[in-house]
């Protein structure tokens, strides 16, 4: 069960997940050596699974990000998914109960990048039967 500390600690290692244990102990007003205990505690449940990192896809020289509908035929959808994961653009993949079956979050150097990777990438997977993208604006959360 979560109390109302684990929650915080969640929250601030949400927003930056290098945030010091000592941070994290003097807004909580306990000890660092709880904090830890509790962090553990929450990786161990399974509750926090990971640490990462967010990259500025633009710096990286990737102009484009998409966020994009899959469609398949229902007999290939995980064979499709399963390819889809081993392009290196594709940097999200979901399986979706939504308005298509699968969403892939891709980083495209430019229109034309994304037109080739739509058409001749992800269109050209066996069992695909339509690809829509949706180009991101501005990100606000």
């Amino acid at each position: 069960m979560l109390d109302e500390r684990d929650r915080i600690i969640i929250e601030m290692l949400t927003r930056d997940a290098r945030t010091p244990f000592t941070e994290i102990a003097k807004a909580l007003g306990i000890s660092e050596t709880a904090v830890r205990k509790r962090v553990r505690s929450l990786e161990e449940r399974g509750i926090v699974r990971q640490y990462t990192i967010r990259v500025d896809p633009q710096k990286l020289g990737y102009n484009l990000v998409s966020i994009t509908g899959v469609d398949t035929t229902p007999e290939r959808l995980f064979e499709v998914a399963s390819k889809l994961k081993e392009f290196e653009f594709v940097r999200e993949l979901y399986l979706s109960s939504g308005d298509h079956m699968i969403m892939a979050e891709v980083w495209a150097k430019d229109g034309g990048d994304l037109a080739d990777i739509m058409s001749n990438k992800i269109g050209k997977i066996d069992g695909v039967t339509k690809v829509c993208p949706a180009i991101i604006l501005e990100r606000l959360k």
